[in-house]
This record gives C-alpha cells, sequence and structure tokens, in this order.
C-alpha cells in the first residue's frame, strides 16, 4: 500500500495504519481511540500484538507490519557477529538489545507455553523478541504446540531445556530458538544446574544440526525464573566453552547477550579469572 500507488509509505504512516488495523483487528479493544502522538501509536501498537491470540491476520496489514518492524529494526542498528570483539575462542560478549543482533539465532527465554509474553508492553526478553519479529512469530509458535498437543494430548506444555526453532521474521536473526529455562522456588539444586546447563548444550545441538553457524544466548532463568545471575553465568560459560571443544568447527560464534550491567560485569569477571 503507498500514497499515490507509487511512493512507499512513511514510518508515520505505517504507524497510523497498523494502530487503526490492530484496532480493527481487536474484539476486546477495538472502541480504543487512535492516540494523536507517535509515541502513543507505538505503545498502544505493541500491545495489541502483546495481547493477541495466535491466528491469522490479511496479508497486507501483514506486509505492512513487516515494513515497519524491518525500518524500526535499521533505526535502532543492526549489529552483525562479526562487529562484536571475541573474548576467547568462539565466544564473544555484548550488551545491548538482542533484537539488533542479526545473528543466524537468537535464544528467547520462553515459558512452557511457548507463545510469548502477553503482558503489555512487559520488558522481559520473551515480549520484546516477539513484539519485533511480528506477530507470526507467535502464530508458529500456536501452530507448533497445537501439532504437539495432538501428538501428546491437549495439557502438553513445552519440557525445561527442550527448544524449539522458529524463523525469525522481522527481527535481523534468521531463527529464533525458544527454550524453557529451570525455575528456582526454593533452593538452588544440582538437578536444577543440570537443566540448565542441558539449556545451552541443547540449543546448541539444535544449531548444529540446522546449520545455524552464529548464535546468541540471552541470561536463561535469571529474570523471574530466580535462577542466581552468578551462578547462571558460571553453568553457562562452562557448557558452552565445552561443547565447543568437543564439536570443534561446528558453530563459528556463540555471543552472551547481556543487558544490564551488572550481568556484563559478572560475565567480565568470568573471563577475566580463566585468564588470571
Amino acid at each position: 500500500m503507498s500514497r499515490t500507488g507509487e511512493e512507499p509509505m512513511t514510518q508515520d504512516e505505517r504507524l497510523d495504519y497498523l494502530t487503526r488495523a490492530f484496532i480493527a483487528d481487536s474484539a476486546e479493544y477495538g472502541h480504543l481511540a487512535v492516540p494523536r502522538d507517535a509515541e502513543g501509536k507505538r505503545r498502544l501498537l505493541r500491545s495489541l500484538m502483546n495481547v493477541r491470540m495466535p491466528r491469522t491476520m490479511d496479508a497486507e496489514t501483514l506486509r505492512i507490519q513487516d515494513e515497519y518492524l524491518r525500518a524500526r529494526a535499521e533505526e535502532k542498528g543492526i549489529v552483525k557477529p562479526e562487529d562484536i570483539p571475541v573474548v576467547r575462542g568462539a565466544v564473544s560478549l555484548w550488551q545491548g538489545d538482542i533484537t539488533r543482533l542479526a545473528a543466524d539465532a537468537v535464544v528467547n527465554a520462553a515459558n512452557s507455553q511457548m507463545l510469548g509474553c502477553f503482558v503489555p508492553m512487559h520488558t522481559c526478553i520473551d515480549n520484546c523478541i516477539h513484539t519485533f519479529a511480528g506477530i507470526q512469530l507467535r502464530a508458529e509458535c500456536g501452530r507448533k504446540m497445537n501439532r504437539l498437543r495432538e501428538e501428546y494430548g491437549p495439557d502438553y506444555e513445552q519440557p525445561t531445556a527442550v527448544p524449539m526453532l522458529t524463523d525469525g521474521y522481522c527481527l535481523p536473526a534468521k531463527k529464533v530458538i525458544h527454550v524453557v529455562g529451570p525455575i528456582v522456588s526454593g533452593r538452588l539444586t544440582p538437578a536444577l544446574e543440570r537443566d540448565l546447563a542441558d539449556c545451552y548444550s541443547n540449543v546448541l545441538e539444535l544449531c548444529r544440526e540446522n546449520g545455524l553457524r552464529s548464535v546468541a544466548f540471552c541470561c536463561i532463568s535469571t529474570g523471574v525464573f530466580r535462577f542466581p545471575p552468578d551462578r547462571a553465568a558460571g553453568i553457562a560459560v562452562r557448557t558452552v566453552e565445552q561443547w565447543l571443544d568437543e564439536h570443534g568447527g561446528a558453530v563459528d560464534r556463540v555471543i552472551f547477550n547481556v543487558f544490564t550491567d551488572r550481568d556484563r560485569e559478572i560475565y567480565e569477571r568470568i573471563f577475566q579469572a580463566a585468564r588470571a
């Protein structure tokens, strides 16, 4: 769709179109008015995307959504693995928004329903990845979970440390690997530590099986799943480096993606201690 049939839509025009389209698509929120300001429209559009159940959308809206989100990715700045320094071997540490990374795959810390975060504007990585990939990501996850429920029963939930591969859609990354990390509800146990290690090694195995040469890991389980960040980072680094030693050349680059200063400092201490 364009303004004259020849000129492409501007980002403001795409945002306005999408806000109206997603309001019209919503049975519960169809009464909402379109905000006047761009930031209000962005917040409303993201919120409507966040709460939308997995289902189809008309092709024209999807096309404009894709144009809008890919332009947003360019605005934020796309980061390639080769732009990130290597810490040692095939391992890098990078602080920033994982939805900017043009790796072959980025890892999403998912929940057992595997449909993303439904809380409007939530800042968790699950919400961010689904928002900037576009609504096709939740739809694909929904289709995969429906097939699994047909096979294993209607109460099926994705087990801990069993990764699921999907397309990346409007993300710079080609693929998303969704994995459910262990939940620490009491004391940290050896079983929970093994589960976290399995998250990292199973994701790397999935990369090897699918020819994905670069992968960016988020900090699995350290948020609302309450895995101690220091211990989680130690397990992550040890597991990844051991896997790379055992499967030389299977993956070219593994990026530990952190968002907070605290997590960056934790990983930096681990790498510095190893060099000492």
